[in-house]
């Protein structure tokens, strides 16, 4: 029996991404799934450049606005909703379109997760604290005694993979990197039309800078206001997320508002490029630039992938 067939749009933050997954899912009749670690969490809208609900209304999107900011999610739960939902849009017969920038959540769906030891919050408390004082520099020093391998590929300034990485070895004495290593990543549940969609760097920059900059005029800081109003911690991981994070400093007075939109700016951009660097590591992916003819093309790559799921069937 064939697999579920599934088609991913992936790329860098400010590409088109969603859009993109909107116009398939508009021609082909299909539903969208977010992977996107911070759209899961109600409250937090602007800043994650959420679908409208007219949108949502006009295509179901799922794994949005599950969660409240302060829950906790992961790229386990991530994969055990997806597959939830994929598995019913199957038996409908529903094309499905995965549209998100967290590459972890991707290649978790797709290709399954190791399985490691439980989070330990009192650890994480103290790394995070340690990422904030000394930075995140200091914590992959501290990976790198460890575990250099996995090191080598976690970039110094992405303070949560370096934290579960330190806080898995803390826990068992083996190596983050043993552990994937052991399991492969060789788990092949569905067939999958994986699709990039970026642009030229100094195009994609300077979408990101004036995304922002809208994103501020459309009330960004008074919708973290109102989320430090109702009472949840400004060390939350979901307001630690790019863009919310520098917001609350500006908020509880640790910086100006130009500081804050300068680093959302550039922290938006680096982000962009780590992206850039997780997916083009993936052989599978199709990379196109975003413009009209890509997406003749790419509405041609679909309806071919689609039409072997027919075939299949017949048969």
């Amino acid at each position: 029996m064939e697999h579920p067939r599934i088609i991913a749009i992936v790329g860098p933050t400010g590409s088109g991404k969603s859009s993109l997954a909107l116009k398939l899912a508009k021609n082909f009749q299909g539903e969208i799934i977010s992977a996107d670690s911070v759209q899961v969490y109600q409250g937090l809208d602007i800043g994650t450049a959420k679908p409208s609900l007219e949108e949502r209304r006009l295509i179901p999107h799922h794994l949005i606005d599950i969660l409240e900011p302060d829950q906790d999610y992961s790229a386990a739960l991530f994969r055990k909703q997806a597959d939830e939902i994929i598995s019913g849009l199957h038996k409908r017969q529903t094309p499905v379109i995965i549209a998100g920038g967290t590459g972890l959540y991707l290649k978790a769906l797709t290709r399954g997760l190791f399985r490691g030891p439980a989070s330990n919050s009192k650890l994480r408390t103290i790394l995070n604290k340690q990422a904030e004082t000394e930075g995140s520099e200091y914590l992959h020093c501290q990976l790198k005694n460890i575990d250099p391998q996995a090191a080598s590929r976690i970039h110094p300034r992405d303070t949560l993979r370096l934290i579960r990485a330190i806080e898995v070895y803390s826990q068992g004495n083996q190596p983050i990197s043993s552990l994937q290593r052991n399991h492969g990543f060789q788990e092949n549940p569905y067939e999958v039309l994986k699709i990039g969609f970026t642009l030229e760097k100094n195009e994609l920059y300077r979408r990101i800078e004036v995304r922002t900059e809208e994103m501020v005029k459309k009330g960004w800081v008074e919708e973290v206001r109102t989320l430090l109003h109702k009472g949840y911690d400004p060390r939350l991981k979901s307001l630690q997320s790019i863009g919310y994070k520098q917001i609350v400093s500006y908020l509880l007075g640790e910086v100006n508002f130009l500081e804050a939109i300068s680093l959302i700016k550039r922290d938006t951009r680096r982000y962009a490029k780590r992206q850039l660097t997780w997916f083009k590591a993936d052989p599978e992916i199709i990379w196109l630039k975003a413009s009209p003819e890509s997406l003749h093309l790419i509405e041609k790559r679909v309806e071919e992938f689609l039409e072997k799921a027919l075939n299949a069937k017949r048969l």
